[in-house]
């Protein structure tokens, strides 16, 4: 199944992580997820006991359900890493909710509708895409002139990212190496040392950057991907250098901005400290965002 994008969405405040397969156009749950929101457990390892119970029950019962489910590689709550995680469709899904026991079945139900929808609409107009995301930012607390920012930096990604995809860049561990070479280029960073340097954890790096950092590494990126097209790369170690040189063009532009200023770009801060953030900062919904 082509994993189109994967994404933590939230119901009632717990997060269900999914994923969106292209091929099937449908969304797909992580069982365990769904599991822990509609019983109440405290924690994850009780999510996934309660869900291997269940399975078992219905395997015995010889219910076809448990045999049809599939597995998709997700990031766990727990360790970071991604794992085959057992998930359903939705038709799959409302069939395991009805011997899940629970008072939240309904108002999970229309959630479930809703989700659907709503991805049904972007596809017809991507436009919505980002209006819901402008919306979520501002409920987030963003100011407007960081969320126009952050809305631009999500095109430069993508522009970027479709290069890459026309030069032959596999994604994942190639997007992250090219990623992180067009960080240190720029901040003299890895993506995951510019986390740390944050205190962040899962939470998406771009989210927790001033509108000054957002803007360098939108010229960061925008610059690979002209160079790119000027230079038309033909194996991964070119675009390795490609990245390097965008990311060096925006590393130029800090120096130039300390110099005048007196005062470094790059910050600590994250956005609960940047911003008047909410309590409990969403994870992007951008894919390969960080990838």
């Amino acid at each position: 199944m082509q994993i189109k994008n994967d994404k933590i969405q939230l119901f009632e405040d717990q997060p269900i992580r999914t994923a969106w397969v292209e091929d099937e156009g449908e969304w797909y749950f992580s069982i365990v997820d769904v599991v822990g929101a509609l019983t109440e457990q405290p924690d994850f390892d009780g999510s996934r006991n309660y869900w291997k119970v269940l399975k078992n029950r219905l395997k015995d019962e010889g219910n076809q359900l448990v045999t049809n489910c599939n597995q998709l590689k997700m990031r766990s709550p727990k360790d970071g890493k991604k794992y085959n995680t057992d998930v359903a469709n939705t038709e799959q899904l409302l069939r395991i909710i009805q011997s899940i026991p629970s008072k939240k079945a309904e108002p999970f139900k229309l959630w479930l509708a809703q989700v659907g929808r709503e991805r049904i609409e972007e596809v017809i107009d991507p436009e919505l895409t980002i209006e819901r995301a402008l919306e979520t930012y501002v409920k987030k607390g963003y100011s407007r002139e960081w969320i126009n920012q952050r809305l631009q930096a999500i095109q430069v990604r993508k522009e970027l990212t479709d290069e890459w995809e026309k030069r032959g860049v596999k994604k994942g561990i190639e997007y992250a190496i090219l990623t992180d070479e067009i960080s240190k280029a720029w901040s003299g960073m890895t993506t995951r040392e510019y986390k740390n340097l944050k205190g962040l954890k899962k939470e998406n790096l771009r989210d927790n950057m001033s509108t000054l950092e957002l803007v360098l590494n939108m010229l960061a990126e925008a610059t690979t991907t002209e160079i790119s097209k000027q230079k038309q790369s033909e194996t991964f170690e070119e675009n390795r250098k490609v990245a390097i040189e965008g990311g060096e063009a925006a590393g130029e532009a800090r120096i130039a901005v300390e110099k005048r200023t007196g005062k470094p770009v790059i910050t600590s801060k994250n956005a609960a400290q940047l911003h008047d953030i909410v309590t409990g900062l969403l994870e992007s919904d951008i894919s390969d965002d960080e990838a």
